[in-house]
């Protein structure tokens, strides 16, 4: 390890990456490309501070990565220099598959292909380029490595990209109550049987780190005004899809042409290089150039989605705590119907019935371990008798619905 990069981050401050592979990674193209990805979607249209991108994001996690790699050695756990320097590359091309706007359209471009599975192919693609040097980087993003806390530090329930999205996206929201002790729970790690576990006198940080993680998410992740934008940019892209595949003529940026007119799944992803050549070069920018001219469409859905995200009117929702009621839902279309004019098919786009969930801790994926003084390991929701860490194991799910505001918009292209 011979380079290194410092880079002055807003969260941390200063930071340092000894590595010449990070190095190499941060330059390329491909990494390049996550300056022009929000992390957090259309979050800004709710906190407005929230414009930081996925590069700032794995920058940081893999800036943890580094802390929590130092402390096991201090430790007296042994790691080399090839799996320390394969693990923080690993950190740092986590996200990289994700596509436009993040988990927004995940699923929207692509058939049930998530964006873990995006950067496992890209991450082969750069190991071709990069001749062999991520071999070890890709055995832990996978968990195919022997040493099964590498990987639990890129992807588990206490994973260092966690505890940077948590404590960055409140930064930047201005949302304290996402604010973790990321320091101190990283000083608590250390290993038995070559898994991670949490020393005891750090359960009460770890509590606070599931409270935090809860609260962002009906905060920040899942406040309705976000999840209204996001299914409504979600919604577009699935109309635009339906329409470009019917020979529907409109303006289409060069990249995204290919994700629109024809259903792509994991295996055509994998085996057919051009689709990553073209997914690589797309980013939010094509999404927001695209709807500038989709707001002028023709076709009713098309245009009061892109007009309602690009002006922020966005669409009232109704969240509770039960199923939504048939009565309710026929009262919202039949209502959209009638001011709209649409047709069953557009009501299906402009009335948007889904649900949301929330859980802080899954006791059987994953657990985070405490290590006791007495030497045993349990897990975290029954290390404590505070029944807070038990409460957050269960799920909570919330059913909505989405649709425009009566006069929210102009019915010109009617």
């Amino acid at each position: 390890m011979k380079k290194s990069k410092i880079i002055n981050d807003p969260v941390y401050g200063f930071i340092t990456f000894p590595s010449e592979l990070v190095f190499k990674i941060i330059d390329h193209p491909y990494y390049q490309r996550l300056r022009r990805i929000k992390q957090l979607g259309l979050t800004d249209l709710v906190y407005p501070g929230a414009n930081h991108t996925r590069f700032h994001h794995a920058i940081g996690a893999t800036h943890l990565m580094s802390i929590a790699l130092n402390t096991l050695r201090e430790k007296g756990h042994p790691i080399s220099d090839e799996e320390y320097e394969a693990s923080l590359a690993a950190i740092l091309l986590h996200d990289i598959g994700h596509g436009p706007f993040s988990h927004a359209l995940e699923f929207g471009l692509l058939t049930n292909v998530t964006h873990e599975d995006i950067s496992l192919i890209i991450m082969n693609r750069l190991n071709e380029e990069f001749g062999g040097a991520l071999d070890l980087t890709i055995k832990i993003f996978s968990d195919t490595y022997q040493r099964k806390f590498f990987h639990q530090l890129v992807s588990g329930q206490l994973d260092v990209d966690r505890l940077d999205y948590l404590n960055r996206d409140s930064y930047f929201t201005g949302v304290t109550e996402g604010q973790v002790s990321f320091d101190r729970i990283l000083k608590m790690l250390t290993l038995v049987d070559d898994k991670l576990v949490v020393e005891e006198k750090g359960v009460y940080s770890i509590e606070n780190f599931l409270n935090a993680r809860r609260l962002m998410y009906w905060q920040v992740y899942l406040h309705k005004t976000v999840i209204s934008a996001e299914f409504m940019l979600l919604r577009c892209i699935q109309r635009m899809k339906e329409l470009y595949q019917t020979g529907y003529d409109i303006y289409v940026p060069e990249f995204l042409e290919i994700f629109l007119k024809q259903d792509i799944n994991k295996n055509r992803f994998e085996n057919e290089r051009e689709l990553l050549d073209s997914f690589i070069k797309l980013d939010d920018n094509d999404i927001w150039s695209a709807m500038k001219t989709w707001k002028h469409s023709s076709d009713t859905a098309l245009a009061t989605l892109s007009e309602g995200i690009m002006d922020r009117k966005l669409f009232k929702i109704e969240v509770t705590n039960s199923q939504l009621s048939k009565t309710r839902l026929k009262e919202i279309r039949s209502q959209v119907k009638e001011e709209f004019g649409a047709n069953q098919n557009e009501l299906d786009y402009l009335v948007i019935k889904s649900s949301l969930s929330n859980n802080a801790y899954l006791p059987k994926e994953n657990n985070i371990n405490i290590l006791k003084k007495n030497g045993k390991v349990v897990d975290v929701a029954t290390a404590t008798d505070l029944p807070n860490i038990t409460a957050m194991t269960k799920t909570v799910t919330k059913s909505f619905v989405c649709y425009p505001r009566k006069g929210q918009f102009n019915m010109k292209n009617n």
